[in-house]
């Protein structure tokens, strides 16, 4: 370990060893590809950087040196067929190692990211590709998403389909053409601040937008994985995500090889709670990171049987704990679970981060990266208590571009100097912040304010809930109700009488006219690709029976 990280960041720290100041710094011209792998595999080619494994059982170990050589024949043959500064090339790869060699190789070039999931639907790819000029699409064909592709119309700035670990007609030999290409690549010239990354929104009332990133990005993460994942530079770290997700780059690309650290990666096409516990023990992953959701799903799938002694931190980012998962997690390992909070449109800005003692359901202070305060509607700063928006100074690393071609949705949301989440939070009297809802979450009922996180919280309590979800439905009189969506635990039946001693204990953990009115069963809960409970989907369901009545 050479401590690259140095070279990029100046900090202090306070008497106890808390981190004070943090200010980041690079030269115009700073390249991830060149100036973190490629440095890396120049002085320690046997660094390992990559640790793949898969339900299939195909497992491989990358070193730096491996990733260096790689992206240059990836580079290499996007060059040749014309791909370069600037086009935008499309990554629909799942967990497939290929994606950490294209990446990369498209920082390298200087061309555009664009990460993708493979539950797009025709329409969605046709949508993406018009809107962003995909210029190229490297695909797997894993849950047929190349049959998507192909059966995508009326895309024209499509030149390049190219497929990755199988033959189809109509796609290039992706792996065959790498193959071929040279592994020497002569250094292209970028800036730091040219597009490098872009990622689609999820889109709710509206087309999906896209965030746009330049080579700062990457080293925004420095904070992600030095002080939040508290990364081992010669351990192992492992962040449950699909590379379709934001959350990819956030825990297994680049603050994590900026520390010198490997990432683990598994290949899973359904999540099991005891596979992702067997690859902890199998690989001795040392930091860990992943949704609320699922540590409640490992607890409850029950830990005995497996060895976590080698986790030294775990991490979770997505959605907001409720303070129940975190003293069970606790309980049964010793471990703290460190909160943070971030968007596609930054880095981390708020979290948990080494030596601070983490306040269960809160996510933590601002980073001392960024410039963090919760402001009103008319953009004054909130007193602890007091509910508003978070917002974040957009002058320093790891703040989105904006939103690619979409002027007026970039001057909405970056504004007077201000990234504007639209993330509603309060701030207790020691400066922990409290996650309240997206703007669109929050309940309206009979003229109250309410938090769906509060409830939810309170739901979580009740030893039939295994998961839950809270939104507001239409009423007449109300305006809302409040409604919890609810899977329950093996042994209980949904019953009736199950509803009514559900909704007397929530009377009794929060404020009577917050408890749900309306109490919906089911088996399945709407998830994003990165374990998100989809609040907008319950809503937009509810609305259309609603409408319909």
């Amino acid at each position: 370990m050479r401590n690259i990280n140095l070279r990029y960041v100046d900090e202090t720290f306070d008497e106890n060893g808390l981190l004070k100041t943090y200010r980041l710094k690079c030269p115009d011209n700073f390249n991830f590809g060149y100036d973190i792998v490629d440095d890396i595999a120049a002085a320690e080619p046997d660094r390992v950087a990559l640790v793949w494994d898969s339900q299939s059982g195909e497992e491989h170990t990358f070193t730096f040196s491996d990733i260096s050589r790689m992206s240059n024949k990836v580079a290499n043959y996007l060059l040749s067929q014309g791909i370069g500064k600037g086009d935008v090339v499309m990554l629909i790869l799942k967990q497939r190692y290929e994606f950490w060699f294209s990446m990369v190789a498209l920082h390298k070039i200087g061309a555009i990211a664009a990460p993708a999931t493979h539950m797009l639907t025709k329409h969605d790819i046709e949508y993406r590709i018009n809107a962003a000029s995909v210029k190229a699409v490297i695909c797997t064909n894993q849950s047929n998403i190349s049959g998507s592709v192909e059966h995508a119309e009326n895309i024209p700035s499509l030149q390049l389909r190219a497929l990755v670990g199988e033959k189809r007609d109509g796609w290039v030999d992706f792996d065959a053409e790498v193959e071929k290409a040279s592994d020497v690549l002569e250094r292209i010239d970028t800036k730091v601040t040219d597009p490098m990354l872009m990622y689609f929104t999820s889109g709710t009332s509206d087309n999906p937008k896209m965030v746009l990133h330049s080579h700062r990005y990457a080293l925004g993460h420095l904070m992600t994985a030095k002080h939040w994942h508290q990364v081992d530079p010669d351990g192992i770290h492992y962040t449950v995500s699909d590379t379709g997700w934001g959350k990819s780059v956030w825990g297994a690309l680049y603050g994590q090889w900026i520390m010198e650290s490997a990432v683990f990666v598994y290949e899973y096409d359904k999540f099991e709670p005891h596979e992702i516990m067997n690859m902890i023990e199998k690989h001795r992953i040392t930091t860990f990171c992943c949704p609320p959701t699922m540590f409640r799903l490992y607890l409850n799938a029950g830990l005995e049987g497996h060895d976590l002694s080698s986790l030294k931190n775990c991490c979770i980012a997505g959605e907001a704990l409720n303070p129940d998962t975190y003293n069970t997690w606790y309980e049964a390992t010793g471990l703290k679970l460190m909160e943070g909070y971030g968007q596609t449109e930054t880095t981390m800005v708020i979290g948990t981060l080494k030596g601070m003692e983490p306040k269960p359901g809160s996510m933590g202070k601002p980073s001392p990266q960024f410039e963090v305060d919760i402001v009103d509607e008319d953009g004054n700063s909130c007193p602890p208590g007091v509910n508003g928006e978070i917002v974040v100074k957009a002058d320093g690393y790891g703040i989105m571009i904006g939103y690619y071609r979409d002027e007026k949705k970039t001057a909405t949301t970056l504004r007077g100097g201000w990234h504007h989440t639209g993330d509603v939070a309060w701030k207790d009297e020691d400066g922990y912040y409290w996650f309240v809802g997206r703007n669109d979450d929050i309940i309206k009922s009979s003229g109250y304010r309410i938090s769906p996180f509060e409830i939810e919280s309170a739901l979580m309590l009740h030893p039939a809930v295994l998961e839950c979800a809270v939104t507001g439905v239409p009423d007449p009189v109300r305006g809302q109700l409040v409604k919890a969506t609810i899977i329950l635990r093996s042994g209980y039946e949904p019953t009736d009488d199950l509803k009514k001693e559900i909704q007397a204990f929530t009377k009794k953990e929060t404020a009577p006219y917050k408890y749900p009115r309306v109490v919906e069963f089911v088996d399945v809960m709407p998830k994003t690709i990165s374990g998100k409970v989809r609040r907008v989907e319950i809503r937009n369901k509810d609305i259309e029976k609603y409408n319909s009545a």
